[in-house]
């Protein structure tokens, strides 16, 4: 069923997402550099949550029974399990894959520094001088704006009746080659842990902003084992960046992208 509207949206209509319904912008507003901070504000109180997304983000809805039922620690303990049997070969031949003539040789990916799944990264703490997950989610789409975002101008503006990001992502069954249960089981446990929010899905790719970043190299290892798990390609193979170096850049890092090929 529909729901009550905050004011002030641009034109807008309803439309079906399984059993319940979002509303979606007509186009994108002009105005969402001051609209989207507020919807943040009042997303809690309303059960809304706000998403920019391209048209096709739209998908088949998936039930939220299917991402409680993914015991998270279980799933990616067995993924890297597989994962590292794969590629260990890779990782223990310090050999340059051949390359075109005139094109750098890939740097060789040594990978994560465990022999076995090593667990989640801790949760950090949040300290008084860490912006409040809507205004680092805010500052992102700020910078996305400033910067001219590629896809950005395309998006328009979800409102999905949800407790969080990661649900509201199942709720409209984003159309990706991501495995959905898996990635908003992974959003869900970042979101408590770091501070993270969802702010735009562009095509095959997630765009998440980050309050509490973790700020340790042993942290932001585990986070980048994390990461890798989730499948996407652009994490270490696309472009190709060896693991300690992906897992170095997330230090401090207020922002995750994502892409799957």
């Amino acid at each position: 069923m529909s729901f009550v509207l905050p004011d002030g949206l641009p034109a807008g209509r309803f439309l079906s997402s399984g059993p319940a319904h979002v509303w979606v912008s007509d186009e994108f507003p002009q105005d969402v550099d001051q609209l989207w901070p507020r919807l943040l504000i009042e997303q809690k109180a309303r059960g809304l949550v706000p998403l920019l997304c391209w048209p096709d983000a739209l998908g088949r809805p998936l039930g939220l029974d299917h991402v409680d039922a993914v015991r998270l620690e279980e799933v990616l303990a067995t993924d890297f399990a597989e994962y590292r049997r794969r590629r260990l070969p890779f990782w223990m031949d310090p050999t340059p894959a051949p390359a075109p003539e005139g094109v750098e040789p890939w740097p060789h990916d040594p990978g994560p520094p465990f022999e076995q799944w090593p667990g989640l990264a801790p949760q950090m703490p949040a300290a008084s001088a860490d912006p409040k997950p809507e205004e680092a989610a805010a500052s992102l789409l700020s910078w996305f704006i400033e910067t001219g975002q590629f896809g950005l101008d395309e998006c328009r503006l979800l409102l999905v009746p949800a407790r969080r990001g990661s649900d509201a992502l199942a709720s409209i069954g984003w159309s990706a080659e991501a495995p959905l249960p898996l990635l908003c089981a992974l959003l869900r446990s970042w979101e408590d842990r770091f501070g993270a929010r969802v702010v735009a899905v562009f095509g095959s790719e997630l765009h998440v902003s980050v309050a509490r970043p973790p700020v340790e190299a042993e942290h932001a290892n585990l986070l980048a084992l994390e990461h890798l798990l989730s499948t996407a390609n652009n994490i270490v193979d696309d472009p190709p960046t060896p693991f300690p170096e992906y897992a170095m850049d997330l230090m401090g890092r207020t922002f995750w992208s994502f892409w799957w090929d």
